[in-house]
């Protein structure tokens, strides 16, 4: 990008914001390098390029006096031969490009770590697993079974996820009782078709099973 262009100018105008030369606290080669690559004053909305210029344009009889510029100037130590003509050595000028693409480069990486730093801990939080509340009523054959070893068959189902909760029973008339008991499944796991199957298995005391409440945790 050379700086006679547009883009360039801007650009220029951008860095000279804040600063009153183009190295250090005062005038230097760097400067008379980079003015002798304008080929006219700046426009006034290029404000701070054009106060920057008018301002150089004052040393021009004592430039050869002047401290020499940085080497990242090194590019601009020699000033246009002609203001009327272009090279292909001016379009390579680019006082800013590596600057920007540090800075583009800079800030990549940093997303790049945030990114493997989220999915890090995002990988270490736990799923979260999904359960159900269950209430069922267990009916029991006649008058004459067992309730107690009929709850005591109930909560003997072992299963990964299954965890047995509170019980009680509860008159169903001519002096039967049937269980009402609780519990709390992981539903990747567990399944009332699976609980009706275990539990009925126990035919000697279970006449049925069925689900009163099912509720998501």
């Amino acid at each position: 990008m050379g700086v006679y262009t547009p883009a360039g100018l801007k650009a220029l105008n951008d860095f000279l914001a804040d600063k009153s030369y183009v190295e250090g606290f005062t005038v230097s080669q760097a400067d008379t390098s980079i003015f002798d690559t304008l080929r006219s004053a700046p426009s006034p909305t290029l404000c701070h390029l054009r106060r920057w210029y008018n301002h150089i344009k004052s040393f021009q009889r004592d430039r050869a006096s002047l401290p020499s510029a940085k080497s990242q100037f090194v590019l601009l130590d020699t000033p246009v031969a002609s203001t009327n003509n272009t090279s292909d050595d001016e379009d390579d000028i680019d006082l800013f490009g590596s600057d920007d693409e540090e800075e583009a480069a800079e800030a990549a990486r940093i997303k790049e770590q945030r990114l493997a730093e989220y999915a890090a801990k995002k990988s270490k939080k736990p799923a979260l697993v999904a359960k159900s509340s269950i209430l069922l009523d267990v009916k029991p054959w006649d008058d004459e079974t067992d309730m107690s070893k009929l709850e005591e068959c109930v909560r003997s189902v072992s299963m990964d996820g299954l965890l047995w909760g509170m019980s009680k029973l509860v008159p169903v008339g001519y002096g039967i009782k049937k269980l009402q008991i609780g519990c709390v499944v992981e539903d990747d796991k567990v399944g009332t078709d699976m609980l009706e199957e275990a539990i009925t298995a126990f035919e000697e005391y279970v006449q049925s099973v069925d689900v009163v409440a099912f509720n998501k945790i």
